[in-house]
């Protein structure tokens, strides 16, 4: 088993209190996990024992961030329907953008995405793709997971009825066999980098027996489920209008909800769909930055702290947010609570940091083993300069984190003991042949696809 240990450093255990900080303090790492995290200076042994050391000097060391939404194949489409609400974003760009890319073109966006994702410091993913135009799409996005050596979560996005887009729609029988098909192959252990689950798309894009279906085989096969909800107030108002109940009401009456679900978005629930999903034990996934970008309004994040439902943070995909900066998204996420609420206090450094890696390691499945520098923990971590000119001087590291620093402060990413980033660098992929190779792919797609690009751009 190799070695690793970061010392020097200004280390962030976030195991209980989010704003405790080591300085200086060091991680001592064996195989895949972490074996020690202490204040102070190392003993020598532990010098003789690492095969590499990396000194921290200046530097925060923290859990990796969790980013528990995203749609990579969106990576080739950002940018292309900016300024549009989110149904009309949907029919222009992202649905017949999606319909012109090859199984190669998933591969590419993909990994794209989960090499911005690592760079910028996220070392955990959950990716829902939903264009399954064919069956080796997830396959080559798992592929593309594995290739980056980040830790990923792949919900297969479904959906079988209408008003869902017509083509992409499937039987349920296809649903659950190639979801099986897919969580046999990849799901080699409960902490492998690349896992699958179930995805339907929108309480309206799914039958009832498809939903019910899906929570039955969840709970047989262990998986998550992961499902937008009440994102805009549109979707609320076709709920409403079809059902006579609104999407949060409708999924529990059916006898869907549990603690396997995880729901993006929730931006218009109304206090007794929050009391529903505390009551179920579901987990909610905000999204600040796509919430803002399409207008769907400011999420009640403090309403569902209040009820104790658990909370993670994610970019969404890049067609709604552009960036996949989880560092970006930490400090939006307080600030736009701040005057959505015109309270200052509304939440705290330490509040966004539980959310981005308590809350991001249960959308993960995976808590307690990852978001927190632990004994027995995974070695997830991640090495962020705060001696730059627009975060220095430091009093608090948890501060400067949330509301200084930004995904170009990375310095170094490590997963399951394996340094994925050092000095801002890939170790594992070429990032310039990368970036060529995307953007030939990418202007393809957009001429297949017939996506008329807006004027000066």
């Amino acid at each position: 088993m190799t070695t690793l240990l970061i010392h020097n450093g200004w280390v962030l255990p976030c195991d209980g209190d989010m704003r405790q900080a080591h300085r200086p303090g060091y991680v001592f790492v064996r195989g895949e996990r972490i074996e020690a995290v202490e204040r102070g200076s190392p003993p020598d042994g532990l010098f003789a024992q690492a095969d590499e050391v990396i000194d921290a000097a200046g530097k925060a060391v923290l859990p990796g961030l969790i980013n528990a939404h995203t749609h990579l194949f969106q990576c080739f489409l950002r940018g292309l329907a900016d300024d549009r609400p989110l149904l009309q974003w949907l029919a222009e760009a992202t649905w017949p953008g999606g319909l012109a890319m090859t199984e190669h073109d998933f591969h590419l966006a993909a990994l794209l995405g989960f090499v911005e994702n690592l760079k910028c410091g996220a070392t955990s993913v959950l990716d829902q793709d939903y264009v399954q135009t064919s069956p080796r799409n997830m396959d080559a996005v798992a592929e593309a997971a594995q290739r980056s050596g980040a830790r990923v979560l792949l919900a297969r996005g479904v959906g079988d009825r209408e008003p869902y887009f017509a083509k992409f729609l499937e039987p349920a029988e296809v649903i659950m066999a190639e979801t099986g098909r897919l969580i046999r192959r990849w799901n080699t252990g409960p902490t492998s980098r690349v896992r699958v689950e179930f995805g339907p798309m929108i309480p309206w894009g799914c039958r009832v027996e498809t939903l019910q279906e899906i929570r039955r085989l969840a709970n047989e096969w262990d998986v998550g489920v992961h499902i937008h909800v009440s994102e805009s107030r549109d979707e609320v108002r076709m709920s409403l209008d079809e059902f006579g109940l609104s999407p949060v009401r409708w999924l529990d009456q059916i006898g869907a909800l549990d603690d396997r679900w995880q729901l993006v978005h929730c931006v218009w629930l109304t206090p007794e769909e929050m009391d529903i999903v505390a009551g179920r034990g579901s987990l909610i996934v905000h999204c600040p930055v796509s919430n803002m970008y399409l207008a769907s309004g400011i999420a009640p994040v403090g309403e569902w702290r209040r009820r104790g439902i658990p909370v993670a943070l994610a970019t969404d995909g890049p067609g709604s947010n552009n960036s996949q900066d989880m560092m970006e998204v930490l400090k939006t996420t307080a600030c736009l609570q701040k005057v959505g609420s015109m309270d200052a206090q509304a939440l705290l450094p330490g509040d966004v940091l539980e959310m981005a890696l308590a809350g991001g390691a249960r959308a993960m499945r995976l808590d307690g083993q990852i978001g927190r520098l632990a004994p027995g923990a995974l070695a997830d971590i991640v090495l962020v300069n705060l001696a730059r000119p627009h975060i220095a001087p430091v009093h608090s590291a948890a501060s400067a984190l949330v509301y200084n620093a930004n995904g170009n402060d990375v310095d170094t990413v490590i997963v399951g003991g394996e340094v994925l980033v050092r000095d801002g660098k890939l170790t594992r992929i070429d990032e310039a042949q990368l970036v060529a190779e995307c953007q030939s792919a990418a202007e393809g797609i957009i001429a297949r696809a017939g996506i008329r690009i807006a004027a000066g751009v």
